[in-house]
């Protein structure tokens, strides 16, 4: 039977007491062999509470277990152990070796443990920023591609920015760095990212080579660019965080049931209600909102320089009145509302990129996100040749021109109390007019004003929609109108037009003179 506490320590005392196993045993009510163990154990500096352990076959070879564990950095298995120990002498099982293994790797590894310590940000002092993958996105009315979320992350009041892309290069990246400086309203003393070959040139014995553009950058903004160590994402988890977030969130998945994006405006509009979402709610470390710690960091964030660091955007354009700029003897068209503007271009790859400062516009676009923005991608288009211009028809919306290059006529403007009165009808009015004169006819103006006297008797709706009826089977006579009119009354279908033309012509054929004179 087991002892408990209360009891040992009675033995314990008996012993004390008489110091003979014999007579402690008699006034415990025990064994003397009782008394003998626990008082052994007491010597030893062992636990009495606690259970006893016994010998084991293993115990002279744990040293060696111990040494190959630690040479294998915790990685070695039981089963090369036990073979091992048995070609040395011990003649034990299997289970006894993969016990003694896996108290040997957990003692290693809680020697080897890395330990954290608590990082105690400062309001001003850092940010950190990091990239991840983004959703599949149409591009150019062709099929899906591949996106990147730059995430941005300032330490003190963990205010989030999310900023959709289509490549990761170096302008990208300082283009991101300069709009995500001006939603912050500052430039903090540091920023902390990773190794990535647009910050980190090379290693020299494990020293970061900065990049030279980023070392200009960053003192055109007055804020350092530091790098995390080496393959070691752990040492900036803040921006590790923020970019897995984003990520469940942005990236459509079976998790959050998100839905495929149709452009990159929809995915970037989606950035910005979670960039919302996320600083507008309370914080689980800080206990405080985002936007509100925001303002109080502003008073320690550098003031921004009101130009942005250009010199690796690319060269810069003037917009043409005709929406475009010239690369390369090559025209490209551009959003609308930049008429006059400067713009920068660049070739990546064999895309032209288009990046505007949306700050410096004296009238900003419908389109364009709410300021502060900064330096903004405006448009993208693959590299073409001289005489061949890269157009894209969205840039132009509600322009007269048909896509197709064929001639458009104006839409129909009143100039007279009549014209009003027959446009006034609806849009099979306008139609008809188109059509008719297109086609040549004649008295255009007494048809008009006899399609009104008509829809005065039979009612607009139904003169508009049998205008509707003539223009598209191009029948333009005196009688036609008032003939569809009543067709439509019998309630007769005219879902399938008949086209006066070769094919329903009423000239009688010469299949009757093909035998003669023969």
């Amino acid at each position: 039977m087991k002892k408990d506490d209360r009891e040992i320590m009675n033995i314990l005392e008996a012993f004390d007491l008489t110091g003979s196993a014999h007579s402690a045993a008699r006034l415990a009510g025990c064994d003397p062999k009782t008394v003998r163990r626990w008082v052994a154990a007491r010597d030893r500096g062992l636990p009495v509470g606690g259970p006893g352990r016994r010998q084991r076959l293993i115990d002279p070879f744990l040293d060696k277990v111990e040494e190959w564990v630690d040479r294998s950095k915790g990685h070695v298995r039981a089963d090369v152990v036990h073979e091992r120990l048995v070609a040395v002498g011990f003649d034990g099982d299997e289970r006894t070796t993969r016990r003694a293994v896996a108290e040997a790797k957990t003692r290693w590894r809680a020697g080897q443990r890395r330990t954290y310590r608590p990082w105690i940000t400062e309001p001003g002092m850092w940010c950190q920023f990091d990239w991840g993958v983004g959703p599949m996105v149409p591009w150019a009315g062709g099929p899906p591609r591949a996106t990147l979320l730059f995430c941005l992350w300032l330490a003190w009041s963990r205010f989030r920015v999310v900023i959709p892309t289509w490549d990761r290069t170096l302008p990208t990246l300082l283009s991101c760095i300069d709009t995500s400086l001006r939603r912050l309203g500052g430039a903090p003393t540091y920023a902390l990212t990773d190794n990535e070959r647009t910050v980190t040139v090379e290693h020299v014995a494990r020293v970061a080579v900065r990049h030279p553009e980023v070392v200009a950058a960053g003192r055109h903004y007055g804020m350092q660019v530091a790098t995390c160590v080496p393959c070691d994402p752990e040492s900036k988890g803040g921006a590790e965080a923020s970019v897995r977030v984003a990520k469940a969130d942005l990236v459509p998945t079976e998790a959050n049931l998100g839905e495929a994006y149709p452009d990159m405006s929809a995915l970037a509009a989606a950035c910005d209600s979670f960039c919302a979402g996320v600083n507008g709610r309370r914080h689980r470390e800080t206990g405080a909102v985002p936007v509100e710690r925001l303002a109080i960091e502003r008073a320690r964030l550098h003031v921004l320089p009101s130009a942005p660091y250009a010199a690796a955007l690319g060269e810069t354009r003037l917009v043409n009145t005709d929406q475009t700029v010239r690369f390369g003897s090559v025209r490209y068209s551009t959003p609308p509302g930049l008429v006059g503007a400067e713009v920068w271009v660049r070739a990546a790859g064999d895309e032209l990129v288009i990046v505007a400062d949306l700050n410096a516009l004296a009238v900003r676009p419908a389109w364009a996100p709410a300021p502060p923005a900064g330096l903004v991608e405006v448009a993208r288009h693959a590299l073409s040749t001289p005489g061949r211009p890269r157009i894209d028809l969205g840039h132009y919306p509600g322009h007269p021109q048909d896509p197709s290059g064929a001639p458009r006529p104006p839409a129909p403007k009143p100039t007279s109390a009549a014209e009003t009165a027959f446009l006034a009808l609806g849009p099979g009015a306008e139609a008809w007019l188109v059509e008719a004169a297109a086609a040549g006819t004649v008295r255009v103006r007494a048809k008009m004003t006899a399609a009104v006297e008509l829809a005065a008797l039979a009612g607009r709706a139904e003169v508009d929609a049998a205008l509707g009826v003539a223009a598209a089977a191009g029948r333009f006579a005196e009688d036609d109108l008032l003939a569809i009119v009543g067709h439509r009354a019998a309630g007769a279908p005219t879902a399938e037009l008949v086209v006066a033309d070769e094919t329903h012509s009423a000239q009688p054929g010469t299949s009757a003179w093909e035998g003669f004179g023969r």
